[in-house]
């Protein structure tokens, strides 16, 4: 899989994309991760990506004219990239979306900053917008760290394949019912006694089935209490 990313602040990602997981996926051929300073593809002395507004209002709007090089650019080396915007007003992002995009060849992910986009970047050059959450961050820099650290590891792999199968929001569906989506059951370590604060007496019987059934009750029991709109 090929991920580029196009940004105002190609620092903000050297941290994060050359540790742990990500950085063992790219070692290991499974993924290549590309940022590009979008200021590359202006064509003005002092690479202006951003103006203000028409009509007046507060802050500056990401320029569509560096953000349509770009695309022509990267979208000359590979076919169909999906390109995808980074944006409070774009649908919000699930597991499921990660799990589809997981499958893609090729993604261009872009995050804004400052007030917005010029909004014929949306009418006429993406494929999709993504949202985080309901909140507001100050660009789309974390929310593309976000994306691609979610979709990276479900390549096929980068983990192995037990550890996402039964995670909270990838629960796979049984015989004759709708795949369950409920949060991750709690797990414990040693010491088995901190300070009088016990593990499970069941984690500790060696009955692997009573275990299993303990561990769905308290998935569910977890969820309905922390996140009772994911319970049918």
């Amino acid at each position: 899989m090929k991920i580029d990313i196009l940004t105002l602040f190609p620092g903000m990602f050297e941290g994060p994309f050359n540790t742990s997981m990500l950085k063992n996926a790219q070692d290991d051929g499974l993924v290549e991760i590309n940022i590009h300073d979008l200021r590359t593809w202006t064509k003005d002395k002092h690479k202006t990506a951003d103006d203000r507004p028409f009509g007046g209002g507060t802050g500056m709007i990401i320029k569509v004219e560096p953000v349509y090089e770009a695309l022509k650019s990267l979208k000359s080396k590979h076919k169909k990239p999906r390109i995808i915007l980074l944006s409070p007003q774009g649908k919000v992002y699930s597991q499921k979306k990660a799990e589809q995009l997981s499958k893609l060849e090729h993604i261009i992910l872009i995050a804004g900053h400052y007030e917005g986009f010029d909004e014929r970047i949306r009418e006429h050059l993406i494929d999709g917008e993504i949202s985080i959450g309901n909140y507001v961050l100050t660009g789309g820099e974390l929310p593309a760290m976000v994306v691609t650290d979610s979709i990276v590891r479900l390549i096929p792999e980068v983990l192995d394949p037990a550890a996402t199968q039964n995670e909270s929001f990838s629960q796979p569906k049984t015989d004759n019912q709708k795949p369950t989506t409920v949060l991750d059951y709690p797990t414990y370590t040693r010491p088995a006694n901190f300070k009088g604060w016990k593990v499970p007496e069941i984690l500790l019987s060696g009955n692997h089935a009573e275990i299993e059934k303990w561990r769905k009750q308290e998935s569910l029991k977890k969820t309905k209490k922390n996140r009772p709109e994911l319970l049918d």
